[in-house]
C-alpha cells in the first residue's frame, strides 16, 4: 500500500491547494533552451547587444526597436543600433548564443545577468552573475578557448541552469 494519500482523501481548501499545485506543475515549463538564450522571451533579457560596444555598458532595449536573429527577438535602444545589428549580427550577437560564457567553458548552459559581461577582441561574452564574471575575468583567454572547444557539444543541450 502506498504512503501517498489519494486525491479523494483531501477535502475543502486542502483539496483545492493540491489541485492548484498539480496544475502549476503541469503548465510550468522547465528551463529549456535552443541555440539562442531567450528564456525570458527576449535575447539578452531585452538588453541592446550593440550598446555593449558603442556605449561600453549594458543598455535596456526598447520594444519600439526589435529584430529577429536565429529565431530570437533582440531589442535595441535606438533604430541605429538595430540597423547596425541587422547589417552585421555576427559582430554584435553575444558568443555562445547569449548563454553564460563560464558555463560554456565548463560544458553546460546557464542563464546570464546582462550586467555581467566583457567585450574581448571585439566579441561580447555574458556570464551568470558578477561573481562568476569575476572568476571568468581571471583568465578570459583560457575560458574562451574552453568555451569555443565545448560549444559544439553544449549548443544542442536544452537544459539550462538558472
Amino acid at each position: 500500500m502506498s504512503d501517498i494519500a489519494p486525491l479523494t482523501s483531501f477535502r475543502g481548501p486542502a483539496r483545492r491547494a493540491v489541485l492548484a499545485v498539480a496544475l502549476a506543475l503541469m503548465i510550468t515549463p522547465p528551463a529549456h533552451a535552443g541555440e539562442v538564450n531567450d528564456l525570458t522571451g527576449l535575447a539578452i533579457k531585452g538588453y541592446d547587444p550593440v550598446a555593449y560596444f558603442r556605449d561600453a555598458r549594458p543598455v535596456t532595449g526598447s520594444a519600439q526597436f526589435t529584430a529577429t536573429h536565429k529565431g530570437a527577438t533582440f531589442r535595441f535602444a535606438t533604430a541605429a543600433n538595430r540597423d547596425a545589428f541587422m547589417a552585421e549580427p555576427q559582430r554584435y550577437a553575444p558568443q555562445y548564443g547569449g548563454f553564460c560564457a563560464y558555463a560554456a567553458a565548463q560544458g553546460y548552459k546557464a542563464d546570464i545577468d546582462p550586467a555581467a559581461y566583457a567585450v574581448v577582441d571585439g566579441k561580447l561574452y555574458l556570464n551568470y552573475n558578477k561573481s562568476i564574471q569575476s572568476t571568468w575575468n581571471k583568465d578570459p583567454a583560457g575560458y574562451i578557448a574552453k568555451g569555443d572547444a565545448n560549444w559544439p557539444k553544449v549548443a544542442p543541450l536544452t537544459d539550462v541552469t538558472r
